[in-house]
């Protein structure tokens, strides 16, 4: 396992400081802000600590409420909304500063048997292995990414992302709202099934809801550009490992109000469909400022 996949895993490992009360750590992906996957991840992790072993999580619905602070800790509080016979259900608010920045809704089942079918089948895309890293793409123009935000931009990463079709990262020209990415942990994983859920959950938000900037010729770290996520869903269908390839194919089939709607399906390479989210974000341009 490599150095910051291990420090990822930590991340999502919370201090119970109370009953059904949390602390997580915060990290500084260079967004300013805290990177909601984070938020995301750390939430599922506090839940499943209060859940029995034999339900695995089949889906979530969450809203962002307040920017986080990536240099403070996170409070998350569990509420044991209901234990039924086979589905338990979760509720978590993230706290900052003494104020909720984040709730989220969960939903775990006992596993079962039933009807079974796939529809579409999964993109015909460029294998994972003749791509080149996001990061190592990135890396080559180091030099022109703004000063303030180059380290984090340039470091190694936890989660390997290899895009399929790679927008313009200085001048980006109008283009069609689809992105196929391939992800995967960047190092061998435990088998515990939630873990994999936690790191999916994380990385989900890589990508998303900026795929709706395609059509605008705009990148999301632009000076004028405000970017954030609103809220964000997620169902699981069926166990996969984040350290084997997965691609996430995404597509964002409408943007207005200032928010783009963003819809995601991520496939195993044998091509079954392990989970879906949808997300809406805010995508405001603000007027240029001349100082």
């Amino acid at each position: 396992m490599t150095k910051v996949l291990n420090e990822l895993l930590n991340l999502l490992q919370l201090e119970e400081i109370e009953k059904s009360i949390f602390r997580g750590q915060s990290q500084d992906l260079g967004f300013g802000n805290v990177f909601g996957g984070q938020v995301i991840g750390q939430a599922l992790s506090a839940a499943k600590q209060t859940v029995e072993e034999d339900r695995g999580l089949h889906s979530f619905h969450c809203y962002f409420l307040r920017p986080g602070n990536a240099h403070k800790p996170i409070v998350y509080e569990v509420d044991k909304s209901r234990d039924g016979q086979s589905f338990t259900t979760r509720r978590v608010v993230a706290i900052q500063n003494g104020k909720p920045i984040f709730n989220i809704a969960l939903s775990f089942q006992k596993k079962e048997n039933g009807f079974v079918h796939q529809h579409p089948n999964m993109p015909q895309v460029t294998p994972p292995d003749e791509l080149e890293s996001e990061l190592d793409r990135i890396r080559k123009f180091a030099h022109r990414i703004p000063e303030q935000v180059r380290d984090k931009l340039t470091c190694d990463r936890p989660i390997e992302l290899r895009p399929v079709k790679v927008p313009d990262f200085i001048k980006p020209e109008p283009m069609e709202p689809v992105r196929h990415i391939w992800l995967r942990a960047n190092g061998t994983l435990p088998d515990d099934p939630r873990i994999h859920k936690y790191l999916l959950a994380y990385a989900s938000d890589f990508s998303f809801v900026t795929t709706s900037l395609n059509p605008h010729g705009v990148n999301f770290w632009e000076p004028t550009m405000q970017v954030a996520s609103i809220d964000h869903a997620m169902w699981f269908h069926q166990d996969f490992r984040m350290d084997e390839w997965l691609l996430y194919s995404i597509d964002s089939p409408i943007a207005g109000g200032a928010r783009g709607l963003a819809r995601g399906q991520i496939f195993n390479q044998r091509g079954q469909l392990v989970a879906s989210t949808i997300q809406e974000g805010l995508i405001r341009k603000r007027p240029s400022v001349n100082i």
